[in-house]
């Protein structure tokens, strides 16, 4: 069976990316590291006009949970529309470019619409391999429950699904959201997945984290959120995989299903509590590389794959996209 439309339902920032190989004067002007993703502060906005006005820049449609909805129904390829994808955008040409994008990865995007914010933006500073990413969150953040989720025809979509996936990224948008959609899938026994997204949130937005921590069936993350997630947890280890142990063993709303936890390293091996090795001489730009990973795994979970076959998705479509610039993937995958 090759899934059916809106059986994997996302909900996250539509951002529109903006890609850019600047030099390290560039980062430490902005004080931003080469490796990391924050959220932009009042210091950033001339970041923004200078990547434009000076560099060449790309644009791409982003936002962490959208690309890896994009990159689940890229691997599925039919039917289209298997993906739902729920977030707030600005009425603007920005806005109509994630719309247009989004038709175009097939993927069915319903997003709430609002004129008081422009559509945000994510900007991917680009050094060699490293990629340092300032969001500037904007119309995303205005995301509202009652505005759209709660909206009849809208919830009658994250009904029809079966599998979910919120990068941690939302966790500081609309937590109410999110434990309205994680209720729903413990209560009747679907799979909610989500994303440490980045340090940050496990550290600032911890409390968000840990009320929605209880309803995630699949937890995803990489060294270095594990690593910020297990210092605010207390777990007393910096061994990926007592990390990945301790995460497992935190509670859990749906003792149908074991929590599974899947931490990724870089070069190293994927941990799975259940950890493929990259060349480094192969990586083009590791920008979406963790999206990619996370919705190569999706495409088979949301078939009802075994976890084995889950993993070697997504270590195929984050191998696909760490050789292409962006969240970009070829016109159709080599995966069987």
């Amino acid at each position: 069976m090759a899934g059916f439309p809106n059986t994997l339902f996302g909900m996250g920032n539509p951002l529109l990316d903006i890609l850019v190989v600047v030099d390290k004067d560039f980062l430490d002007k902005y004080s931003l590291k080469p490796n990391d993703q924050i959220l932009a502060e009042d210091k950033h906005k001339a970041l923004f006009e200078e990547i434009v006005k000076k560099f060449k820049v790309d644009y791409h449609a982003g936002g962490a949970t959208q690309n890896s909805i994009k990159i689940a129904q890229w691997m599925i390829q039919e039917p289209h529309n298997v993906g739902t994808f729920f977030g707030c955008i600005g009425k603007d040409k920005f806005g109509e470019i994630l719309k247009q994008k989004a038709k175009e990865a097939h993927i069915d995007a319903h997003y709430y619409e609002q004129d008081e914010e422009p559509t945000g933006t994510c900007a991917a500073c680009i050094t060699g391999t490293n990629r340092s990413l300032v969001a500037n969150l904007a119309a995303a953040n205005c995301y509202k429950k009652d505005k759209h989720l709660d909206l009849e025809e809208n919830w009658k979509l994250v009904e029809k699904a079966k599998v979910y996936y919120i990068a941690g990224f939302f966790l500081t948008v609309s937590l109410e959201s999110i434990l309205k959609v994680a209720k729903h899938a413990a209560e009747n026994n679907k799979l909610f997945c989500m994303n440490l997204s980045a340090p940050f949130i496990c550290q600032f937005f911890k409390d968000n984290l840990m009320q929605v921590l209880p309803y995630v069936d699949v937890l995803f993350g990489n060294e270095m959120e594990s690593a910020a997630f297990a210092k605010e947890q207390d777990f007393d280890t910096t061994d990926i995989k007592e990390i990945a142990k301790k995460a497992q063993a935190l509670p859990k709303v749906n003792k149908k299903r074991q929590r599974i936890v899947v931490l990724t390293q870089g070069k190293d091996d994927t941990v799975m509590a259940h950890v493929v090795k990259i060349d480094p001489k192969d990586i083009v730009d590791t920008n979406g590389a963790g999206d990619a990973f996370v919705g190569g795994f999706l495409s088979q979970l949301v078939r009802d794959k075994p976890l084995e076959q889950c993993m070697k998705a997504a270590h195929y479509a984050a191998n696909v996209i760490i050789q292409r610039g962006g969240c970009t993937f070829p016109e159709k995958p080599d995966f069987n």
